[in-house]
């Protein structure tokens, strides 16, 4: 009898980031409307991407937490892509006030699958908490060791969608794998995804594929190709970001 056909390695888990707190003077390209962001997420989604995470912004281009804002991003985004798991940012920049954060964050009527919640915010863990509440998946953002430690011994560690490493431009592979091994000393079934940002974002986007671990990319990350070319938009970013995990899985 022939030798039975291995199963194939399961696809890596790849996150479109469309906008992130860039302006549009930044990327010619950069999704701000409703419009642009639905079909930004349907470009990025037809490249390979299995979720969405958008900034919804004032028609100036500035992030907003502010109901109708929120309410006109997902709800264009969800009518484009019915099904597709979609978040969005509650980034202190947005509104940098914890109690008008949480009221914002309550008076939102359109409700996204989840929200980051980056855990070295004040009122970080409140925030979680008020999501959690709403049936909103948290998107743990931890940025350094401190933020690793606070998170790993909340006990809403357990209950996250997802913690994410989330290293600046001058973030290493060292500092990735310390943050990773502090992580998972919490036991959190919560999966990790790992990103950088700009001169950072590639090689640990590599990274990620190489431990095995989730990862995204978009025009929150960079806007240039692993070769340093400018990027088109989002659809260009996750197709290359498949081309290099493959690349670092053979």
């Amino acid at each position: 009898m022939p030798s039975p056909v291995p199963p194939l390695p399961p696809a890596p888990y790849v996150k479109a980031c469309i906008n992130g707190a860039r302006t549009p003077d930044q990327h010619a390209g950069l999704p701000v409307s409703p419009e642009q962001l639905a079909a930004a997420a349907v470009a990025a989604h037809a490249a390979g991407a299995m979720a969405v995470h958008l900034h919804p912004k004032t028609a100036a281009g500035v992030d907003s937490l502010e109901p109708e804002t929120v309410g006109a991003a997902v709800s264009a985004v969800r009518h484009a892509l019915p099904g597709l798991p979609l978040g969005v940012t509650t980034g202190f920049w947005a509104l940098p006030d914890p109690q008008r954060r949480l009221r914002a964050v309550e008076s939102w009527t359109v409700l996204p699958d989840f929200a980051s919640v980056n855990w070295h915010e004040p009122g970080a863990q409140d925030l979680a908490e008020l999501l959690l509440s709403r049936g909103i998946g948290v998107e743990a953002g931890i940025f350094h060791a401190d933020a690793a430690e606070s998170w790993a011994s909340s006990p809403l560690a357990p209950h996250c969608l997802r913690v994410m490493i989330e290293l600046p431009p001058d973030g290493d592979t060292a500092t990735a794998d310390d943050l990773l091994a502090r992580i998972r000393r919490a036991e959190s079934p919560a999966p990790v995804l790992l990103h950088g940002l700009d001169d950072s974002c590639w090689p640990l986007l590599a990274h990620a594929g190489l431990r095995g671990v989730q990862t995204r990319i978009g025009l929150e990350d960079t806007v240039l190709l692993p070769d340093g070319s400018p990027a088109p938009g989002n659809a260009e970013l996750v197709a290359a970001a498949f081309d290099v995990l493959r690349t670092v899985s053979l």
